[in-house]
């Protein structure tokens, strides 16, 4: 049961802490879940369920990803956002939180900046992308990297006329 909870919450980008939020109980809890150290209650396996939304009958019948799968089709990457920016996520249960980031021309993470647990870094691949880390901003092209603490407030910003694509890892992950 704990990888079947473990693949869902992962198919749907969501974190521990967040999974349990929405079930409104102790994240910890879903970490035992996962580990196969809990076995829950069918009650407390629909609370958690209810964070997604999903049945049942639809948690027992989903299809798990191969158990060792190593490479991954484009196709197969899992969406997490779409619209003037799109993250999609290479599948895996690891702690490493892998994305192929797209930005739209102007496509922003929004006047809010961004903060949560650990760190991230990433390689811009095609066009601009302008990253602020606390009070430090840089426009950085094709090319050119980064790697700062997430917990440092963070703003992602497309200031050009072209799509801009990144590659980056977060750990632990936080979508």
């Amino acid at each position: 049961m704990g990888t079947r909870l473990r693949s869902l919450r992962q198919m749907h980008g969501l974190s521990q802490r967040e999974l349990a939020r929405r079930a409104d109980m102790a994240n910890g809890l879903i970490s035992l879940i996962e580990q196969n150290r809990h076995s829950p209650s069918v009650a407390t396996l629909r609370r958690v369920l209810d964070g997604f939304p999903i049945s049942l009958a639809e948690f027992f019948a989903l299809e798990l990803p191969p158990r060792n799968q190593v490479f991954f089709a484009a196709h197969e990457l899992l969406e997490l956002t779409k619209g003037s920016i799109s993250f999609r996520q290479v599948p895996g249960p690891g702690v490493v939180q892998i994305l192929y980031e797209r930005y739209e021309p102007l496509g922003d993470t929004g006047e809010t900046m961004l903060r949560h647990e650990g760190e991230e870094g990433g390689v811009v691949i095609q066009g601009r992308i302008e990253l602020t880390v606390g009070d430090q901003q840089r426009v950085l092209k094709a090319g050119e990297s980064y790697y700062f603490n997430s917990r440092i407030p963070h703003r992602f910003r497309n200031p050009g006329k072209r799509i801009c694509i990144i590659i980056s890892a977060c750990t632990p992950p936080w979508m």
